[in-house]
């Protein structure tokens, strides 16, 4: 329990303050006054004051602010931001006197910020760690129906069999023969252990579709063993943890990660019992797959089950050492994919594709840092990096009192040519806060239902 207290008081204080700080140093680039500076909202736990700025840590962890000098609200924002400063306003220096761009600066950097630092959190993991790779060949499944004509001979592939060399190289990884296969010359021979001949594949150069379709159909034969568990999804009520190797479902034996996930994925709403080898002890756990429901391009709808489980990322990997080139070309594809990634889950609750019951709020930021913290640093770093984005991404979303909403009143400025009346503002801002307010509850209830299941 300390850990994960722990856990959420950095990745918070963290994120805030990057959050923050980037309102902060631009405010102060283009002019203006900085009123105060607070992690946290309401009144302050610890204040100080440097020069005309105070610094507090607030007693409401769920947020930050930079007050400036032209946006001290009245009312209930004003309230939740720990009511009005002690220094004296030079009006010269307001945020409404500076110029529209500086202003749309000031607004946009603390998201500008986040995402930066996730950037640079990815970047610096790829040349720390370098690139993980699966550090397994054995195979677990062969889709023979899904094999293309030049690829038939891997339908001689058992569960099990291990991919030691393809074209006279060694392979040690599934990266590796995925690599090979794709861009290797036409004709593929990959030498199974305890083969004495090997199987040949044959493709119509680097572009034949033929070459995807024959990985699509061969699977990597990955330990069925636990890794993050969701909080409030039925892998979690039934008490699964990290670690955890799942060797019956049901009543049949597990040996892959694939095969468990077929089990489940055929068990929508139906109690199945797992019986998993935590330690050196062998135990039993029902877990009731939720039922979801997915419909492809034609309409199709397939119903399957899902209880909310990853595999363990611990699973052997190999580090492949990457250059500062490409491990800033990976940093910015990991960024961009996440930021896609959060905007496609934003959209889906928007448009009623999710339910709201996905929301969660710092009971679930706290469960889901306590876990990365127990996969070790790099993965909690991972986490705390694809968390400034969420941060960065919710930011602007178009609310009134979030970054999104001060730039859609700074564009309508800009589309009107003179600035919304100082009313309307106010009254727009106490509506976003209600919203954002409401937002919270529903985080915080969907957080206390989970952690009661």
């Amino acid at each position: 329990m300390l850990l994960t207290l722990a856990s959420l008081v950095i990745v918070l204080g963290v994120l805030i303050s990057v959050h923050e700080f980037g309102h902060f140093v631009i405010a102060k680039a283009v002019g203006i006054q900085v009123l105060r500076f607070s992690l946290g909202f309401g009144r302050p736990l610890i204040a100080w004051r440097r020069g005309e700025t105070e610094y507090w840590i607030s007693w409401i962890p769920l947020g930050g602010y930079v007050k400036m000098a032209g946006l001290e609200e009245e009312g209930m924002v004003g309230e939740l931001e720990g009511g009005k400063a002690d220094a004296v306003i030079d009006p010269d220096r307001a945020f409404d006197r500076k110029p529209l761009w500086a202003r749309m600066a000031v607004i946009l950097a603390g998201v500008t910020m986040n995402v930066l630092f996730a950037f640079a959190l990815y970047t610096c993991l790829n040349l720390t760690y370098g690139e993980p790779q699966v550090a397994i060949t054995p195979v677990d499944t062969v889709d023979v129906a899904r094999l293309p004509p030049g690829a038939q001979g891997l339908a001689t592939v058992r569960r099990g069999d291990v991919i030691t060399r393809i074209n006279g190289d060694t392979v040690k990884t599934w990266d590796k023969v995925q690599d090979v296969i794709l861009n290797a010359r036409d004709t593929v021979r990959v030498h199974i252990a305890g083969r004495p001949d090997p199987i040949v594949l044959h493709f119509h150069g680097r572009n034949d579709p033929a070459r995807e379709q024959t990985l699509v159909s061969m699977r990597a034969l990955i330990r069925p063993q636990i890794g993050i568990v969701t909080p409030g999804q039925p892998a979690a009520r039934a008490k699964l943890q990290l670690g955890d190797i799942v060797v019956r479902a049901g009543s049949d034996t597990i040996r892959s990660w694939d095969e468990m996930v077929r089990k489940v994925r055929s068990s929508p709403g139906k109690p199945l019992a797992l019986d998993i080898l935590r330690g050196d002890s062998v135990m039993r756990v029902t877990v009731v797959p939720e039922i979801e429901t997915q419909v492809d391009s034609l309409g199709r709808r397939t119903v399957y089950g899902l209880i909310g489980a990853s595999p363990d990322p611990r699973a052997p990997t190999a580090r492949v050492p990457v250059g500062f080139g490409a491990a800033v070309a990976g940093g910015a594809r990991q960024m961009v994919f996440q930021i896609a990634a959060i905007v496609v889950s934003v959209k889906r609750l928007v448009f009623g594709q999710a339910s709201p019951r996905e929301v969660g709020g710092p009971i679930l930021i706290a469960q889901m840092s306590g876990q990365m913290v127990r996969l070790g640093l790099e993965w909690f770093l991972r986490f705390l990096a694809f968390f400034s984005i969420s941060l960065a991404v919710l930011n602007l979303l178009p609310i009134p009192v979030l970054d999104g909403g001060h730039a859609m009143f700074l564009i309508a400025e800009g589309i009107r040519r003179k600035p919304l009346s100082p009313q309307l503002r106010l009254r727009l801002t106490q509506v976003g806060m209600i919203l954002v307010l409401a937002i919270m509850v529903l985080a915080l209830s969907n957080d206390v239902l989970r952690f009661f299941r």
